[in-house]
C-alpha cells in the first residue's frame, strides 16, 4: 500500500474522533454542568454556552499557529501533540469537580487543536495530483462528519452509560489515535531553519489572496449551514412529532443525516473534481445546498426533515474536498500548512457562527427562518463564488492545471 493511503486512513480515523471529542458533549453540557452543582436554569444556559463555545474560539485562534509549526517541524509531532494532548484533556473533563474546572479544561482543548491542520497539510503535500481530490474528499469527510454525529454519540453514551463515559470513551478513542499515529503514519520531512515569517510577510507571500479569502469564506459558510440548526433542531422535531417519546433520538438521527451524507458522497465528489474542475464542484454544491434548506422550513414530521438534512449533507460533500484542492493549486508548499490552518480555523468559527446565528434567528423571528436565513447565505456566497473563483479559474484554466 502507498505511503499516502495508509497514512490517510489513520489521518481519517484521528480527525473522525477529534471531531468527536470536539462535539459530543453538546447534548450532555446542561446535564453535567447542573451535576457539577449549578441548578438555577439560568446559570446552566450561561455555563454551557460559554464552555461549548469556547472551544470552538480558541482552536479558530491556534490552528494557524499550530501550521506554523507544522510548515516548520514536520506534520507527525502535531499529530502526536495534539492527539495526546486532547485524550489527557478530554479524559480529564470526566473527573472535573465544578463547572469552573469543565470551562477551563474546554479552553485548553481548545489550545491543543491543530490535529485536522497537520493532518489535512500532510495528505495535500504527500498525494500526487491524480489522487488529490479523492484523497482530500475522503479525508474532509472526517472533521465534519465527526463533529456532526458527535452529539448523538455523547448523547447515547450518557443516557446508557452515564455522563462521565462520554469523556473517557473520547479519551480512550484519542489515545487509540496517539498510538496508531506514532507507529504507523510515516512523515519524509527536512526541517529548514529559516527566519520566522509574522503575519503580514506569510500573508505577502500568498499569490492569489482574493481567491484565498474567498474560499476561506465559503468554508465558514459551509460550516454555519451545518451548524445553524444544531440550537433549534430538538425544538423543531418536537414540534413536528405527535408523540414527545425519543425525540432526542429522532432530533440526534435528524441533525447527524448530514454527516452520514457527507461520509458517503465526499470521496466520490473529490473525484469529481479532479475530473471536472474544483470550481465547478464549488459552485453547484452551494446552489444545490442553498435550495435544499429551503423545503427543510416547511416539513410536517421529523422524517421528511431527516430526508432533506441528508441530501443537504450530499451536496455539502461537494464542498469540502474542492476547497482543499483549490487551496492546495494556488498555495506554494512552504505555505500549505499556514494556509490549511486559517481553513481549519474557518471551520471552528462557523460551528460557532452557526450555533448562535440560528438560535438567535430562532429567538426573534421563529424556527422556519433559520432555514431561510440559511439558504439566502449559501445562495449569496454561490453568486460571490460564480464571479470571484468560477469566473476566474475558466478564463485562466492554466492556474487550475498547474
Amino acid at each position: 500500500m502507498p505511503m499516502w493511503k495508509r497514512n490517510l486512513f489513520f489521518c481519517w480515523f484521528g480527525m473522525f474522533v477529534t471531531g468527536i471529542g470536539m462535539s459530543q458533549i453538546a447534548p450532555i453540557l446542561p446535564l453535567y454542568i447542573k451535576q457539577l452543582g449549578v441548578h438555577d436554569s439560568g446559570s446552566i444556559v450561561q455555563f454551557a454556552g460559554l464552555a461549548f463555545g469556547i472551544t470552538f474560539i480558541v482552536s479558530a485562534i491556534f490552528s494557524p499557529i499550530w501550521g506554523i509549526a507544522a510548515d516548520k517541524y514536520g506534520r507527525k509531532p502535531m499529530l502526536l501533540r495534539a492527539s495526546l494532548g486532547i485524550a489527557v484533556v478530554v479524559g480529564c473533563m470526566g473527573f472535573a469537580h465544578n463547572v469552573y474546572v469543565l470551562i477551563g479544561l474546554r479552553l485548553l482543548q481548545g489550545v491543543i487543536t491543530g490535529y485536522s491542520t497537520a493532518c489535512t497539510t500532510l495528505i495535500a503535500t504527500q498525494t500526487d495530483k491524480e489522487h488529490s481530490g479523492w484523497a482530500l474528499g475522503t479525508l474532509s469527510t472526517a472533521n465534519i462528519s465527526g463533529s456532526l454525529i458527535g452529539p448523538t454519540i455523547g448523547g447515547f453514551i450518557a443516557e446508557n452509560f452515564g455522563l462521565q463515559n462520554s469523556f473517557f470513551l473520547t479519551g480512550g478513542l484519542m489515545l487509540i489515535a496517539f498510538v496508531t499515529t506514532a507507529l504507523f503514519v510515516k512523515e519524509s520531512f527536512t526541517r529548514q531553519d529559516k527566519k520566522v515569517l509574522r503575519m503580514k510577510e506569510i500573508w505577502a507571500s500568498v499569490p492569489e489572496k482574493s481567491l484565498t479569502i474567498t474560499l476561506f469564506i465559503t468554508f465558514f459558510v459551509l460550516t454555519v449551514a451545518l451548524y445553524s440548526v444544531e440550537p433549534i433542531i430538538t425544538v423543531y422535531v418536537t414540534q413536528l412529532s405527535r408523540t414527545t417519546s425519543h425525540v432526542a433520538l429522532i432530533a440526534g438521527i435528524a441533525f447527524s443525516a448530514s454527516g452520514l451524507a457527507n461520509i458517503l458522497a465526499a470521496p466520490g465528489l473529490g473525484k469529481l473534481s479532479d475530473k471536472m474542475g474544483a470550481h465547478k464542484v464549488v459552485l453547484v454544491a452551494l446552489i444545490v445546498a442553498g435550495i435544499v434548506f429551503i423545503p427543510q422550513a416547511f416539513v410536517t414530521n421529523p422524517w421528511q426533515l431527516t430526508g432533506l438534512r441528508f441530501l443537504f449533507g450530499l451536496a455539502a460533500a461537494g464542498l469540502g474536498p474542492s476547497i482543499n484542492i483549490l487551496l492546495k493549486k494556488i498555495t506554494p508548499d512552504s505555505l500549505t500548512g499556514r494556509v490549511f490552518g486559517f481553513n481549519i480555523s474557518a471551520l471552528y468559527l462557523g460551528a460557532f457562527g452557526g450555533s448562535v446565528l440560528g438560535g438567535q434567528v430562532a429567538a426573534w423571528l421563529g424556527i422556519r427562518y433559520v432555514f431561510f436565513t440559511t439558504s439566502a447565505l449559501l445562495l449569496l456566497n454561490a453568486v460571490w463564488v460564480y464571479f470571484k473563483v468560477y469566473k476566474k479559474l475558466n478564463i485562466n484554466m492554466a492556474l487550475y492545471k498547474n
